[in-house]
């Protein structure tokens, strides 16, 4: 019986390997989270990280109710797969680094014309369309470092030879607007999921979907113009979301908090100086609330990293990494902050899952020039 009003403690799961580092502090905040009124489940990913009350790399599952707090400021945030017709055995380090450049404004007329093809209407967020924004986002020239299931990578279209990008964004200030909009009224608090409020939030946060998909295809349209490239979208996921699903033969509200729907092939992004893994979800997915991990996960707070690692390294040496790859970040504070060095080790996290058995590799996929932002020429 799926009944909301009926007490029960939630079902909590981490997926995890004893190889794989998670902090109490986010195991404290999983089971905080749990208890929350219509709460049935919550699952702790392998890339399980404190955020702020709520951490990064779970799936939460409610009944009868939903909770925005749960996913966000960045509603729509997530990651586009773009082919290239750029060749590895043609990449041109310096002159492509010379040309990248994202900062500028987007020409109106195109911002609404990308916006019409998703079917939704222009607003006061366009002008942020086209731009990466802060934190962990990025665009990531890559290339196929290694293919591990031949079948899979040939599906996809995917070659050795040519290159791919990598881009991860989401919705900007539109997705800020929404949460605070929802904290003004009802603070941390949930949205009985038949209620008007609920409505409106909804179709806020559709809109902020749809919004996050067109800027990530823009940044990677601006991105492939810079190199005289054009690309083929090969997935596009999002990671910050409600949506309806089930759990333990219920319907339900998932709440995904850096979380990608189990639906198809994804990317589990490394940090800017290690591989990503290309993967394909596999195996029994209700135990994961149909969701993988969407990156390595953090492993140092913000404010930490650049006092571990201004003795040991200069801002200059970290635009380049051990790989080789090249990193445009003219913000020094966050060129610390998103040091390779913060974040866990991408192969254990991608190893936990496919130890459990939820996703097969498909590729891996090695930086070229990771974008990050540039200060105004």
């Amino acid at each position: 019986m799926c009944d909301s009003s009926m007490p029960r403690p939630a079902l909590i799961r981490i997926i995890t390997t004893e190889d794989n580092w998670i902090e109490g502090e986010a195991i404290r905040q999983l089971e905080k989270t749990a208890e929350l009124p219509g709460m049935i489940m919550a699952v702790g990913l392998p890339e399980l990280h404190p955020g702020k009350g709520i951490p990064v790399g779970a799936v939460f599952a409610t009944i009868g109710i939903f909770y925005p707090y749960l996913v966000g400021n960045d509603v729509g945030c997530g990651m586009g797969l773009w082919r290239t017709d750029l060749k590895r055995r043609k990449i041109k380090l310096d002159r492509w680094i010379a040309r990248l450049d994202l900062e500028s404004s987007l020409d109106p007329d195109v911002a609404v014309s990308s916006l019409e093809q998703e079917g939704i209407s222009s607003g006061i967020d366009d002008p942020g369309l086209g731009s990466i924004g802060g934190g962990n986002h990025f665009s990531e020239l890559q290339m196929i470092e290694k293919v591990e299931d031949l079948e899979l990578f040939q599906e996809l279209g995917l070659s050795t030879e040519e290159l791919v990008l990598l881009v991860h964004s989401g919705s900007r200030g539109l997705g800020e607007g929404l949460l605070r909009s929802h904290v003004d009224r009802h603070k941390a608090g949930g949205l009985s999921d038949d209620s008007e409020d609920a409505a409106r939030y909804l179709q806020g946060h559709d809109h902020a979907l749809a919004w996050a998909r067109t800027n990530r295809r823009l940044i990677a349209n601006r991105f492939l113009d810079a190199l005289g490239s054009e690309g083929k979208v090969i997935l596009d996921v999002c990671h910050n979301s409600i949506a309806r699903g089930m759990a333990a033969g219920c319907p339900c509200w998932l709440h995904r908090k850096g979380a990608v729907p189990s639906e198809g092939p994804t990317v589990i992004a490394g940090s800017r100086g290690t591989l990503s893994n290309l993967v394909m979800p596999a195996g029994d997915q209700e135990q994961c609330l149909y969701s993988i991990t969407h990156g390595a996960g953090r492993k140092w707070k913000r404010g930490d990293v650049k006092t571990r690692l201004r003795s040991r390294f200069s801002p200059e040496a970290l635009t380049r990494t051990e790989l080789g790859s090249r990193v445009i970040c003219d913000d020094k504070e966050l060129l610390y902050e998103e040091a390779p060095q913060a974040y866990k080790d991408i192969e254990t996290v991608v190893k936990a899952l496919v130890d459990a058995g939820l996703i097969r590799v498909i590729a891996t996929l090695r930086p070229v020039i990771t974008y990050k932002t540039r200060k105004p020429r």
